[in-house]
């Protein structure tokens, strides 16, 4: 059975523009280094979500006094599924920094640098006591590159 020129599939041979194709793979996070905001940073997916204890932290984020105390009486801690801290890696500056990642729609997100303070709304983790499963040995290893002397020079030489 031949085809006519209407039953055309694969172009704009009849005077009509072609849809482009609909991409079935998924689109990348957009997370841009705050410091070089054209530059894309990269995560190892490890995220701590931020828990809220208070009604005050409700507040911070635009919800209104009562209904807050409402939504803490129902759920007395209340994980954001749209905040989080994740440690990205910016090619630019060559390090990875510890950030605090805002879904606001879809694959938008905002980034900034994570404060100290925030560690405190993240469960199951302590900034100030050292993690127990790493040695006092690996510990002092680690430190290593800062111990130099009045002189400028190393306490041990590798």
């Amino acid at each position: 059975m031949p085809a006519s020129s209407g039953d055309s599939t694969h172009g704009a041979s009849d005077g009509q523009e072609s849809r482009p194709r609909r991409n079935r793979r998924p689109r990348r996070r957009e997370l841009l280094c705050p410091a070089h905001p054209d530059q894309r940073m990269e995560g190892n997916g490890r995220k701590y979500f931020l828990h809220l204890l208070s009604p005050e932290q409700l507040r911070q984020r635009g919800m209104n006094a009562k209904r807050a105390r409402l939504v803490l009486q129902a759920y007395p801690v209340l994980v954001l599924s749209n905040e989080w801290l994740e440690e990205l890696f910016c090619p630019a500056c060559g390090s990875s920094r510890w950030c605090h990642v805002i879904r606001n729609e879809g694959l938008d997100h905002s980034v900034r640098w994570a404060a100290r303070d925030l560690w405190e709304q993240v469960a199951h983790v302590d900034p100030v006591v050292a993690n127990p499963s790493v040695s006092e040995y690996s510990r002092r290893e680690a430190r290593r590159h800062r111990d130099r002397r009045v002189d400028g020079g190393r306490w041990r030489d590798a």
